[in-house]
């Protein structure tokens, strides 16, 4: 038994890393590494955004679009990037993101006119559209369920949000010390040293029979695209006008309603659905997907207004302003690693409450902040309790988000959780050995002990296969076990309450 499931682990991971593989640091540390380079990307051109004004001659209306042509590609893609990693192999797309990123990084910091400059950031945020997703399902897949992948991703989600804050602050050094250019550069020596150490620690994953969604991926990228544009168009210009009642913004704001409905109808069609329609049947995965959808949407808000007010109403610097997301950076990673200790103590229940709480709270005090304020008196201690806050939600959120997704499904969730219960995957079946035959008259091999589940809290509840063990039935083997060697011949399984990837 021990022969074969070394046999398995190594046909797994050819070059690459398993769950308990010999390499599984250096593989953690790759995956955190793009997604800070991806999510920082959003953020570290903020504090560059009046040099580049004065560079490149963009009006005050068309500068924000700067930001918003990477964040409209970026998230418009992601269900597109998650299923190509689900069809193409998820390390292969991982790298392909990657080095897309880094090529119009590069480009963008040639950029000798707004239009040259908008284009890079747009292929920018494509190329991140594919990198996110993919890298999130490559911590699925090679770190075991349990406390093993509880780490991980306590590391992943604190690289996350830490990527925003760490962009302001890199943004600043550039821009004093450099030039705006440098902060589109520094991204073509992280993505390059990525790229080239993904084959040697990464396994690559299966490639899966199936076709792209083509018309759920216009239709959803068409429908956000439309969406934001519409919304970013309505914000109220310098001297004071709102846009609501304009005609683009209204024909936008219509296009958007149809698009997305349209979209919503062929997922609940399409047997190749870009957001299979029956994984969200479960609440609680739909709940996660929401809240990652408010925090994001607070957490990049926050940076970009509070950087702003900073530089407006109390005169910092690029690189001042940067300098004082230090604490909130600080608290964000020591609660991480924090709530991945606490979670297969206590559960996620109660660390979702005391995030929820803390990220309010913060955000209310933060709220009060007026021009004659201090930064000690006004910034420091909301950030630092945001900070906290958010780590405890992102940690949390992501093992929810991605608990007892089936393998095979792995590349859409982390499309939806990216800022990312699930049914018993194939590697989770419990098998009993087979009986012996006529030319088998040794006795049965005792069955191999379950993997120990995550510990639970007193909120997750037990899947529909926990609850009724007794159906058996049988499944494939898992990806990148040995052809016929799990489960074995004659054997009979049932869905465990616990999985490994």
């Amino acid at each position: 038994m021990s022969e074969t499931r070394s046999k398995t682990a190594r046909a797994a991971a050819p070059g690459g890393v398993t769950a308990g593989g010999p390499r599984p640091g250096l593989a953690l540390l790759v995956l955190a590494a793009a997604q800070l380079m991806v999510v920082l990307d959003a953020t570290i051109v903020n504090v560059a955004l009046p040099h580049i004004q004065r560079a490149l001659g963009f009006s005050g209306t068309n500068l924000e679009w700067v930001v918003n042509a990477y964040a409209l590609a970026f998230g418009g893609l992601l269900l597109l990037g998650g299923r190509a990693g689900d069809l193409l192999g998820r390390r292969t797309m991982f790298i392909a993101g990657l080095l897309l990123f880094s090529a119009a990084s590069l480009a963008g910091g040639f950029a000798d006119s707004q239009a040259f400059l908008l284009t890079a950031r747009a292929v920018q945020g494509a190329g991140g559209a594919l990198v996110a997703p993919a890298a999130l399902s490559l911590i699925t897949t090679t770190f075991a369920e349990g406390p093993p992948r509880t780490r991980a991703l306590g590391v992943y989600a604190a690289m996350s949000i830490a990527g925003g804050a760490i962009g302001l602050i890199g943004g600043g050094l550039l821009t004093t010390y450099a030039s705006w250019r440098w902060v589109l550069f520094v991204n073509v020596p992280i993505g390059a040293a990525v790229a080239l150490a993904a084959p040697r620690v990464l396994a690559e994953t299966p490639r899966r029979h199936g076709r792209f969604d083509l018309p759920g991926a216009i239709t959803g990228t068409g429908g956000i695209a439309a969406l934001v544009y519409g919304l970013v168009s309505a914000a109220a210009s310098p001297d004071g006008v709102s846009h609501w009642g304009d005609a683009n913004v209204l024909a936008s704001l219509a296009a958007a309603a149809v698009l997305l409905a349209a979209f919503a109808v062929i997922e609940t069609r399409s047997r190749q659905a870009l957001l299979p329609v029956r994984l969200l049947r479960d609440r609680t995965r739909t709940g996660a997907y929401l809240s990652y959808l408010g925090v994001g949407i607070f957490i990049f808000g926050m940076f970009f207004f509070l950087t702003v007010f900073m530089q407006t109403a109390w005169g910092y610097s690029a690189l001042k302003t940067g300098v004082a997301y230090l604490p909130f950076t600080a608290a964000l990673l020591i609660a991480s690693g924090t709530a991945a200790q606490l979670i297969p103590r206590i559960g996620a229940r109660p660390i979702l409450l005391a995030g929820s709480a803390a990220s309010t709270g913060g955000l209310y005090w933060l709220s009060r902040i007026s021009e004659h304020d201090t930064y000690a008196s006004a910034v420091l201690g909301p950030t630092i309790v945001i900070g906290a806050g958010l780590a405890l939600l992102f940690v949390t959120l992501s093992l929810v988000a991605l608990n007892r997704v089936p393998e095979a499904d792995s590349g859409w969730p982390p499309a939806c959780s990216t800022p990312a219960s699930k049914p018993a995957a194939p590697s989770a079946w419990r098998c009993s050995a087979p009986s012996p035959g006529p030319s088998s008259p040794t006795a049965p091999t005792p069955r191999p002990p379950a993997p120990p589940p995550l510990p639970r809290g007193p909120g997750t509840r037990p899947t529909r296969a926990a609850r009724s063990p007794q159906r058996s039935t049988t499944t494939p083997s898992p990806p990148g076990s040995a052809a016929g060697s799990w489960p074995p011949p004659g054997s009979r399984c049932s869905p465990s309450s616990s999985t490994s990837p």
